[in-house]
């Protein structure tokens, strides 16, 4: 273990508290009982036990930390500082304000040495399962006999209201399972919750509660620096098969005597007692302090630190010259990881091909995971379902942590997070699937991933009242609009086979958000009348036209997924001056540019009406006031899928009257 410098790492954690406490109090906005309580934890954690190096703030073999108590965003901040990431003072100062570096809750992509988007609670916790995941997948995939470039640990400090929450207690589930012992979690125990005594709302023991999930736990004093040494660098250097979970008992506030130890102490309820605070504390009047003592520990600090890093520097360079192809994966997988050429390395389908959109998708998988070595997948318990099983390539597990095939497990809000975490790391693709109207169990990680412009792909099979006989509960009316109005996040809901082909290649080449794929349980007709071509390169652009007028243009038909057929049918029926546009992804088409939409979708036929067999709102931007949406603004029916259907006035028959009385 490391010789501790208690002197200079207790400065610094008081030092810590007096940002804290100005931030919050400039602001008059925040929380300060984890900034207070945890500093300790911090100056341990950035003076000492963390393998970082802030002039290299993505090095690949660094240690990841992760407050998944992101309230407390002033710990992490004041952390950053003082360590010497690109965080000058001034961005403390400016805590909370418009286009700071330091917003409410820490924002991947925002600031430097923020690892993960966190803010609704427990996310960060499944986040750094996540990255934990991942970082045993790279050991696995690049590690040698010969050279070790990845043996991180994922670091994580989480609060009760983390580990109250679901999405935990799925990860955390996850994570013993699967032996991730690369993984700690800093339990900040402090007996309080936002609006009470934690009392009121918990009576567990965590470590009995970890402890079954199958971690390593240990409880001890939070701030008693040689105590947090000795659990964090014990935790870090036991690699036994298991998680780590170190409770730390804090006071909360710690530092402000009128609310430190209650629930008051949790917000910015202290900040009003500053100027007393810093005088306890021992600070100086000049606010926003930090001693010449301490920036000096943390400069020396960061040549240790920059020397473990040249160290590892040697030993990526001789690995790479000792496995240039491993060299050439990770440099893709860093870059992205797609072919250019995507599309073209799937094979075409059979015009003839029966099957549904689930089925394709399946093959299609197996076609673009040989073109993405980095790309890994999973399924909430039902690969058999949803058809995204990467054959050959092996499951995820204690055993072989070099599997790219995930079971999560009945876990889809930890699945979610896990995903993010995978993203956020960066050195692999990841994907989950489940059945679409269980996308609600992880929407709040969809949420984020829009947020943080993750590319994750979620793969939500059996997408409409199509799936029949499970009925309603079964049936995702309003879910595939339901995630198309989160913000940064594109929603696909291919056609056919060639569109789930090109739906795929979507996701795959989009780096700067997530993509939903929506695909069919029910067997869905092969379009061969449109070229695979047009098929596939029209679902990029999310919209296109499906069939061309043949006459004087005065009707639009306009659908996706499963009722394309039926759009297709319709305008043979309704004569030759209909045109039917396959809208697959409304985000990519109100992307294009404006001729292009205008091509598609001239502004002088305002006779129009889309199909789907899910709610109408969002359909009525693309047929105006003049036109009309066949669609399902109920929930479904226990029946075969056929019947429902039918019973709902998904069909050709409707279609066309609806069209024809608008005369």
């Amino acid at each position: 273990m490391s010789q501790l410098n208690a002197e200079a790492l207790s400065r610094a954690a008081t030092e810590a508290r007096g940002l804290a406490i100005d931030a919050v109090h400039a602001c008059s906005s925040g929380h300060l009982g984890l900034p207070l309580g945890a500093a300790e934890i911090g100056a341990v954690l950035f003076g000492s036990e963390l393998r970082y190096d802030p002039a290299a703030p993505k090095w690949l073999n660094r240690d990841r930390f992760i407050l998944s108590a992101g309230h407390g965003s002033m710990f992490l901040y004041g952390w950053l500082h003082l360590a010497g990431y690109n965080l000058p003072l001034d961005e403390l100062k400016n805590f909370r304000q418009l286009h700071s570096k330091t917003p409410g809750h820490p924002e991947f992509g925002e600031t430097v040495g923020v690892e993960a988007t966190t803010g609704p609670l427990g996310q960060g916790v499944g986040n750094a399962v996540g990255y934990a995941l991942s970082g045993k997948l790279a050991a696995a995939k690049y590690n040698t006999p010969e050279h070790t470039l990845f043996d991180h640990s994922v670091i994580a400090l989480a609060g009760d209201g983390c580990l109250q929450e679901g999405v935990a207690a799925e990860a955390i589930a996850f994570a013993g399972h699967f032996g991730l012992d690369n993984l700690i979690l800093i339990y900040d125990s402090n007996d309080v919750t936002l609006d009470a005594l934690a009392g009121v709302t918990q009576s567990y023991d965590a470590r009995q509660r970890f402890e079954s999930f199958g971690w390593d736990t240990v409880r001890i004093d939070g701030h008693d620096l040689d105590a947090l040494h000795d659990a964090i660098a014990t935790a870090k250097s036991n690699r036994n098969g298991r998680p780590k979970l170190i409770e730390a008992k804090t006071l909360i506030a710690k530092g402000i005597p009128q609310v430190q130890g209650t629930a008051a102490g949790h917000g910015e309820g202290g900040a009003k007692f500053s100027d007393e605070a810093r005088h306890g504390l021992g600070l100086p009047e000049e606010h926003f302090y930090v001693s010449e003592a301490t920036r000096a520990y943390f400069a020396g600090h960061r040549e240790q630190l920059a020397a473990a890093r040249a160290e590892w520097e040697a030993t990526y360079a001789a690995w790479r010259s000792a496995n240039p192809e491993l060299a050439q994966q990770l440099d893709d997988s860093l870059a992205g990881g797609v072919p250019e050429n995507l599309l073209d390395l799937i094979p075409e389908f059979p015009a003839d091909y029966k099957g549904a959109t689930r089925g394709a998708g399946g093959d299609v998988i197996q076609a673009v995971a040989k073109a993405v070595p980095s790309l890994v997948t999973g399924s909430a318990d039902l690969f058999g379902s949803t058809k995204n099983y990467i054959k050959g390539a092996g499951d995820f597990s204690p055993d072989d942590f070099s599997g790219r095939n995930v079971w999560y497990g009945i876990r889809e809000h930890g699945m979610g997070a896990i995903l993010n975490g995978i993203a956020y790391d960066g050195l692999f693709r990841a994907s989950g699937a489940t059945f679409a109207v269980f996308a609600d169990y992880l929407r709040p990680s969809i949420r984020i991933a829009g947020l943080a412009h993750l590319p994750v792909g979620y793969i939500l099979t059996h997408d409409s009242v199509g799936v029949g006989e499970d009925g309603p509960t079964h049936q995702p009316v309003e879910t595939v609009s339901g995630l198309r109005v989160i913000p940064n996040l594109d929603v696909i809901r291919p056609a056919d086979p060639e569109e789930t082909a090109g739906a795929f290649a979507a996701w795959l080449t989009r780096q700067d958000g997530p993509t939903a794929l929506f695909l069919t349980r029910q067997n869905v007709a092969t379009l061969s009348a449109i070229p695979v071509k047009v098929r596939r390169e029209g679902v990029l652009k999310g919209g296109y036209i499906a069939k061309q007028e043949t006459g004087a243009l005065t009707t639009i038909l306009l659908a996706t997924g499963s009722e394309l057929q039926h759009a297709l049918k319709a305008a043979e029926e309704l004569g030759g001056g209909v045109r039917v546009v396959s809208l697959p992804c409304f985000e990519r088409f109100d992307r294009q540019p404006a001729a292009y939409r205008e091509e598609v979708l001239p502004s002088a036929v305002t006779k129009r009406v889309a199909i789907e067999a899910g709610v109408t709102g969002l359909w009525w931007k693309y047929v105006g006031s003049a036109g009309a949406v066949v669609g399902i603004d109920r929930f479904g029916i226990s029946a075969p899928g056929d019947t429902v259907m039918d019973e709902l006035g998904i069909t050709v028959a409707n279609l066309v009257s609806v069209v024809r009385g608008l005369g």
